[in-house]
Parts: C-alpha cells; sequence; structure tokens
C-alpha cells in the first residue's frame, strides 16, 4: 500500500519538476511591478519630469502617469502570453502599442505593434522604447518618436527613485 501511495506522489509530482514557474514575459513584468512608487528625472532644459508607477488591477496592470513640462501621459503595462504590451495614451491625440517579449542584460525593449488614433499611417507616434534598470532606485527609458516613416526625435531620461 506505501508503495503504490509512493507511485501515485511521484506520478503526479513529475509533471511539475520541468516548470520554472515564470516565463521571460513574466519576469519582465514583475521587473515593471517593481516601479512602484514615484521617481523624478534629472533635470533636462532646466524641466524636471516625474512619473508615478502603480500596480492595479489585482496585479494584472502597471500604470505610469508621467508629468513633463508638456503636460500629462498614461501608459498602462500589461501581461499577455509570452510578452508585455504597452498602451500609451499621448500627448500627440495617438494610443500607440507595443510588445516586449524578455529583459536581456536588464534591457526591456518594446517595439510597435499598432495604434489607434492615429489620423494616418505617416502621424507622429511614439514607435519603439526601452527600458533599462540600473539598480532598485535608478533606470532609463528611451522613446522614440516617428513621423513619415521616419525618426523625428528620441526621448532619453534617467530617472531616481523618490519614494
Amino acid at each position: 500500500m506505501k508503495i503504490r501511495y509512493l507511485l501515485l506522489l511521484l506520478a503526479l509530482a513529475i509533471p511539475c519538476l520541468g516548470q520554472s514557474g515564470s516565463t521571460p514575459a513574466q519576469a519582465a513584468f514583475d521587473r515593471l511591478k517593481q516601479l512602484q512608487g514615484d521617481w523624478q528625472s534629472a533635470a533636462q532644459n532646466s524641466h524636471v519630469q516625474r512619473v508615478t508607477y502603480r500596480v492595479i488591477a489585482n496585479g494584472s496592470a502597471v500604470e505610469e502617469t508621467f508629468n513633463g513640462p508638456e503636460g500629462e501621459m498614461l501608459t498602462v503595462y500589461t501581461l499577455d502570453g509570452d510578452h508585455v504590451l504597452l498602451t500609451h495614451f499621448c500627448m500627440a491625440h495617438n494610443q500607440p502599442r507595443m510588445q516586449a517579449s524578455a529583459l536581456h542584460d536588464g534591457t526591456l525593449d518594446f517595439h510597435f505593434l499598432d495604434a489607434t488614433g492615429l489620423a494616418s499611417p505617416a502621424a507622429g507616434h511614439m514607435h519603439n522604447a526601452s527600458f533599462h534598470f540600473t539598480d532598485e532606485n535608478h533606470f532609463t527609458t528611451t522613446w522614440h518618436f516617428v513621423e513619415n516613416g521616419k525618426e523625428k526625435f528620441t526621448e532619453n531620461m534617467e530617472f531616481a527613485r523618490l519614494r
């Protein structure tokens, strides 16, 4: 009887041995969740920029609220299978979506997927973004704005945790 019970336990446990419990996309999303709190960028052209991250929707989304000299923008990050998706609600009156699949050497690269609210395919919009996580209290972001199929500008920001 004890041998049957032991064999049954082994049979149930074997399928679980190969499962890591976390995919590369889940690990990347978990890293974004660790940004929860308030952050401030180094002053650029004497303008300080602030960003706040909140984990919302029972842990299924990360909300980023960006406050810069031109106003406020919102970006929401979610996990979708083997990708992390972002939807950026931009001052340019459009909503680009980008996706990333994994962290590579502390960097998470998002690539353009599609967008809503574009007046035309050539209309200006954020096209790619990346995060480089330096440590628990510092990260940098780079956002690429594309118009007429060409990069119009790149926004680089270094952030430090306020709280």
